[in-house]
């Protein structure tokens, strides 16, 4: 039986900038115990944990996370599998096996973390993660989508909100804070989720994703904007049922 000992919030570092994380590992008690050191570092929270892998591929897109920490040996899928779906999120793999080092590097893990594990080992890790997020956050500020006149580069500054195309639903609407609006053409909204900053944007039905800068007020369905419509009045927006615990947790 895994023995715990006590450790206390004084000892912990505090990060500085909030982080969200999900963890999977498939042994229960290692589990627990990971999720209990990540409870003792200020600022850090557990948004959800899995002790299955296929659970973890079928639910983390209605999830709202910064980074994982990932078994390696596990029934089924292992977790580099897991790591190739999530790509575009900040991987920490830990486990009780070396011989995994190289592979996990390889494909730019953060940090692979030895297993038993310290509350010290674990603080190092997160501090990788945050020292990663903070540099991406400062160095990605743009993309070059394709629109109806020819490839463009947008700012992510630049935008308020997306919507779908009212011609064509592949196609997907960008307005900007400028006034003026885009047209970006065969585009999904799951593939600009991936693009734009998390931290900036979120998805509030299946129509429209909106940058957390112009909300002004919400309630249980409706988002109150910072815009004004054509009449001078605030533009408002649909809180759609399914995406409403992200929007909660992310304006928590």
């Amino acid at each position: 039986m895994m023995s715990i000992l006590p450790i206390f919030k004084s000892d912990c570092m505090s990060i500085e900038r909030n982080l969200k994380c999900i963890l999977l590992d498939d042994e229960i008690p290692s589990l627990r115990f990971l999720k209990m050191l990540c409870e003792q570092i200020p600022g850090l929270e557990v948004v959800k944990t899995f002790n299955d892998p296929a659970s973890l591929l079928k639910e983390y897109r209605k999830l709202t996370f910064d980074f994982c920490i990932l078994d390696i040996e596990m029934p089924e899928f292992n977790g580099f599998d897991i790591a190739n779906e999530l790509k575009n999120y900040p991987i920490v793999f830990s486990t009780a096996y070396k011989q995994y080092a190289s592979d996990a590097f390889d494909i730019n893990a953060v940090d692979y973390m030895r297993k038993p594990l310290s509350l010290q080992r674990l603080q190092q890790a997160i501090m990788k993660v945050e020292q990663l997020i903070s540099k991406r956050s400062e160095t990605i500020s743009f993309a070059q989508f394709n629109t109806n006149k020819g490839k463009t580069v947008l700012y992510f500054e630049q935008i308020n909100y997306v919507q779908i195309a009212e011609v064509d639903s592949r196609d997907k609407t960008v307005y900007l804070a400028d006034g003026s609006f885009i047209l970006l053409k065969n585009i999904s909204f799951d593939k600009l989720m991936e693009i734009l900053p998390e931290q900036d944007f979120i998805r509030i039905n299946k129509k429209e994703i909106i940058a957390a800068k112009i909300v002004k007020f919400f309630s249980a369905d409706e988002i109150t904007s910072t815009l004004l419509d054509e009449q001078n009045l605030p533009l408002v927006f649909n809180l759609g049922e399914s995406y409403k615990k992200m929007f909660f947790e992310k304006f928590s």
